[in-house]
């Protein structure tokens, strides 16, 4: 046995002696064995890699239903305002759920990085993660002033924005009133029928219940008999008897009159009885006005002439352009085409059912969109850029479908590069309260959700340069005309709680290609380039940090 060992361990030594000779010499056993060892090796790890790297990209872009803590209780979780408990019940045990308390507000937050594990291809995957504080771009000895001037703004615009509707109303338990919670609503200076007024009985001998508001005046529709009513045409109503049904059908006949006009606010309503109150609110606003958009036609498909503009600004590049049009025509001969555009020296671009709308040179970017945005007239627009070329696969009447189909404000598409590849930009959006120092802006790759009934399309925050979107909404929401030059994520920051946004990746429009030799370009190419990507690009960044830290109250933005 030990003989057959040592012979075994010569062989391997022989071998590893000799196996360089070997491997020099094609065709022999030796030389096909390592070839083949080698190619299973780099197989194998080729796998694992790839595998490897499938599975982190799996975690790292699909929504997460749940996940596993097993850290204690951060300091910063436990906000004192809503978890201290009552004096009368300190003789109880408290047992704290760190996964619920970490979804709690807590007015404060800090943009970090998120902690990862690294892995080969990472910034090709997910991009470059950064942390930005805003106040850094902004000098020193403007600062103080510009915090000053932004939170006066914040201050005026919660005055502007907020109403009585904003407050938490608690219903106190074992109370013998009953009252609407909310649901009331009447248009500025009008009268309405206060619903579902009622006092059950709780042993009294008399029974008595009183009324106030401050934006408006009470009365009764009609009166019962038994029931003593004083304050009809005041703030304050008061009603009595001895008989509780009689004084409950009176209930049924009180009025509301907001008598101080505001186009959109509330008035809480103090109700009361003995050694009971209870408030609910009284929406006073007008009802939205409708803006309703002929769809041209009722069948069962859609007439996509009727529904949808396509929109684009174009600066330069009059050729693509052309392409673009003539792209569009292929499949879509009858749907408006409106252009902005911002050119030194332009050039009119005549066609059917084109509108063409000129702007001071070099105006920019969003500016173009609220101006074409501005002249549709249909239910929806498709935004494209200049250089797109629409394919078959730029099915429009599939992003129409989602957008009829599902409450969905906006839904974008994929563009196609040169390379083969296909982009959505699909990102989630969460704006963290942060006290008086600002909010913190986060974007991350990725989405929330499926759509039910499209399995190829989900919800998310941000999508692609190429979109199909509610024109009343778009507009609601608008297009900073200051972002001149590099701008598009700020449209839906500016958007969150506004659009609910959703992507289709079978929906795709082609990119015109932008590789070429730099010799080999024209002079307007050339002439765009330094426009579109120019020396201060540094200056036009610091004017969007600066909007986002004084326009948008933020404090600092991170993300990949």
């Amino acid at each position: 046995m030990m003989w057959q060992l040592r012979w075994r361990r010569k062989a391997y030594w022989d071998e590893c002696t000799w196996r360089p000779w070997i491997l020099t010499q094609p065709g022999t056993d030796f030389w096909n064995m390592a070839v083949m060892r080698l190619v299973r090796k780099s197989l194998c790890i080729f796998l694992a890699v790839t595998v490897s790297l499938a599975f982190l990209v799996f975690h790292v872009w699909s929504p997460k239903l749940y996940s596993i803590v097993d850290r204690g209780i951060p300091e910063d979780l436990l906000d004192s305002s809503i978890l201290v408990s009552s004096k009368k019940y300190a003789h109880l045990s408290v047992r704290f759920k760190e996964e619920v308390l970490r979804l709690l507000p807590k007015n404060s937050c800090s943009c970090e990085l998120e902690s990862s594990l690294s892995f080969p291809l990472q910034t090709q995957l997910l991009g470059d993660s950064y942390v930005i504080q805003l106040s850094e771009d902004i000098a020193s000895s403007d600062l103080a002033e510009l915090t000053l001037l932004r939170e006066q703004e914040y201050q005026n615009h919660r005055l502007r924005t907020q109403s009585l509707a904003d407050k938490l109303i608690i219903a106190k338990a074992n109370s013998p009133l009953e009252y609407p919670v909310q649901g009331v609503e009447v248009r500025p200076l009008q009268t309405i029928l206060v619903p579902g007024l009622r006092l059950e009985d709780a042993g009294q001998k008399g029974y008595r219940v009183h009324l106030s508001a401050t934006m408006g005046t009470f009365n009764v529709a009609a009166v019962v008999d038994n029931v003593k009513v004083t304050g009809e045409g005041e703030m304050r109503l008061s009603l009595s008897s001895p008989r509780l049904d009689n004084l409950n059908q009176q209930l049924q006949f009180i009025t509301y009159t907001n008598v101080v006009f505001h186009p959109n606010t509330a008035d809480a309503v103090q109700l009361e009885t003995d050694g009971h109150q209870a408030t609910f609110v009284i929406k006073i606003r007008y009802a939205p006005t409708l803006k309703l958009y002929n769809p041209g036609s009722s069948g069962p498909d859609y007439n996509v002439s009727a529904l949808v503009s396509i929109l684009t600004k174009t600066f330069l590049r009059y050729d693509k352009l052309r392409a673009l049009i003539s792209s569009i025509r292929r499949f879509y001969p009858t749907v408006s085409i409106i252009i902005a555009d911002d050119n030194e020296h332009p050039e009119k671009v005549e066609g059917p059912f084109i509108e063409q709308y000129f702007m001071p040179f070099g105006k920019g970017w969003f500016a173009g969109r609220n101006l074409a945005i501005s002249q549709a007239t249909t239910k929806y627009f498709l935004w494209v850029d200049d250089d797109f070329i629409f394919s078959p696969r730029t099915k429009v009447e599939k992003l129409v479908e989602v957008l009829e189909k599902t409450t969905l404000d906006l839904v974008g598409g994929a563009v196609r590069e040169i390379t083969g590849f296909s982009t959505t930009f699909r990102q989630k959006i969460s704006i963290q309260p942060g006290g008086k120092d600002g909010d913190c802006l986060s974007t991350r790759r990725g989405h929330h959700h499926g759509i039910k009934g499209f399995p190829n399309c989900v919800v998310t925050d941000g999508v692609v340069n190429f979109f199909l979107a509610r024109t009343d909404k778009a507009m609601q929401v608008g297009f900073d005309p200051r972002l001149r030059k590099v701008a598009h994520l700020e449209f839906f920051i500016d958007g969150l709680g506004i659009l609910h946004v959703g992507s289709c990746d079978d929906v795709v429009v082609d990119h015109a290609s932008k590789i070429k030799i730099p010799w080999m370009k024209s002079k307007k190419e050339k002439q765009y380039d330094k426009f579109r990507y120019p020396e201060y690009a540094d200056n036009s960044i610091r004017l969007k940090h600066q909007l986002f830290y004084f326009k948008n109250r933020f404090q600092c933005l991170s993300g990949n």
